[in-house]
């Protein structure tokens, strides 16, 4: 179906995407699977093409573009050459924003331009060991102690955690027995701050190119300069950017379903089964006629959720269903497309059997399918 989300220029930015994509990622992309990560040199030729920078003002070396849709072009493009751009995402659409709202003018011009160049990798520490989507169940303590913070606790399921140089950490800084979502405060930890430690890298199902990391904090000594934001009102900052996290989460499902469509239909065209291509086969006619339906519908409620959020109009339970409907058809699409590989569907040598593994993780971090669930819910009045 014909879309009208975006501009010319953003067309122009999706022939710079594709080209880098096509040249710095494809050809690189096996050896970044076997090492778990995509390598730091990377992450500054992307800072040469402006990509990573593209928000960030131009005072501080960015392009001063927070427009939500070039994030959507350059997830799509990744999805399109079947790779993806190991924690590019996470740093964009879900860390950026907190810099960009809540660093005051010291700590932009401490931090901006590396952010912009690629030398500053980041993480968010959110979730800890056995509270999961609960926030305000939070256990890491942050104390204050003259002009600093000492900060305790452990995170785990930390996506780029291994490799970043700044470490967003939500930590309790008060305790309000009438409010347990009061008292949170966001904090900066930078890599080499003594008691600051990186501990196992989790093996993953899916998402190979992305280190996922446990973090723990034991007395770290964090400045009062380094707090985003105010103290105790960062559960308030963290419900202002779900809507993008999830709405980004949507993006990337209906982009890879859209690629698992694309694989499946090459591979039929080519593939035989009894002197006959598999495509020739009305099963396989009515299995891909589905999925591409699927799909379409999908991408007609992201586009829509995708303006509502680029004039400031999305809410969380719309950016809720649209995480939902999303991710939910993605996994039925790939599962169909998988089966239509038969037995080489199940072996990695085949991206489809990625985009399956990858797909299943979808629908549950930013938010599990049920959360979303209970949002809707909530939404209706129920």
């Amino acid at each position: 179906m014909r879309r009208t989300l975006f501009t010319e220029d953003h067309e122009a930015f999706r022939g710079l995407a594709r080209d880098f994509i096509e040249k710095e990622v494809v050809p690189a992309y096996p050896q970044w699977e076997k090492a778990g990560r995509m390598p730091r040199a990377a992450f500054g030729k992307l800072g040469e093409t402006g990509i990573l920078g593209m928000a960030i003002p131009e005072a501080y070396g960015g392009g001063g573009q927070d427009d939500y849709r070039y994030n959507v072009v350059l997830q799509e493009e990744a999805a399109r050459a079947l790779v993806t751009l190991s924690t590019v995402r996470t740093q964009l659409e879900v860390i950026l924003p907190y810099f960009l709202h809540y660093a005051n003018e010291e700590q932009r011009g401490r931090w901006f331009p590396g952010l912009a160049d690629g030398s500053l990798l980041t993480a968010i520490a959110m979730t800890e060991p056995g509270t999961g989507s609960d926030l305000a169940g939070m256990r890491t303590t942050a104390v204050r102690d003259g002009e600093d913070f000492i900060l305790n606790g452990a995170k785990t399921f930390i996506t780029g955690g291994m490799q970043a140089d700044l470490v967003i950490v939500v930590a309790r800084t008060a305790t309000d027995p009438d409010n347990r979502r009061r008292g949170l405060t966001l904090l900066v930890v930078e890599d080499g701050m003594a008691g600051f430690e990186r501990g196992r890298e989790l093996d993953k199902m899916g998402c190979k190119v992305q280190d996922t990391a446990e973090l723990s904090f034991t007395d770290v000594r964090v400045p009062a300069a380094n707090v985003l934001g105010e103290v105790d009102e960062a559960f308030g900052y963290l419900g202002h950017n779900l809507a993008q996290e999830r709405l980004t989460v949507a993006v990337g499902s209906v982009a890879q379903a859209r690629s698992a469509i694309a694989a499946a239909i090459e591979y039929t065209k080519s593939r035989t089964a009894f002197g006959t291509p598999v495509a020739s086969f009305q099963n396989t006619k009515f299995e891909l006629a589905a999925c591409s339906t699927e799909v379409e519908a999908g991408q007609a409620m992201l586009d829509a959720a995708v303006a509502e959020h680029v004039e400031g109009r999305l809410s969380g339970a719309d950016a809720a269903r649209t995480k939902l409907f999303c991710t939910e058809m993605q996994a039925r699409v790939v599962d169909r497309c998988l089966q239509l590989f038969g037995g080489y569907g199940y072996m990695m040598e085949y991206p489809i059997a990625r985009l399956y593994t990858d797909a299943r993780v979808t629908r549950i971090y930013a938010g599990t399918s049920e959360v979303m669930k209970v949002m809707i819910a909530k939404d209706l009045g129920l």
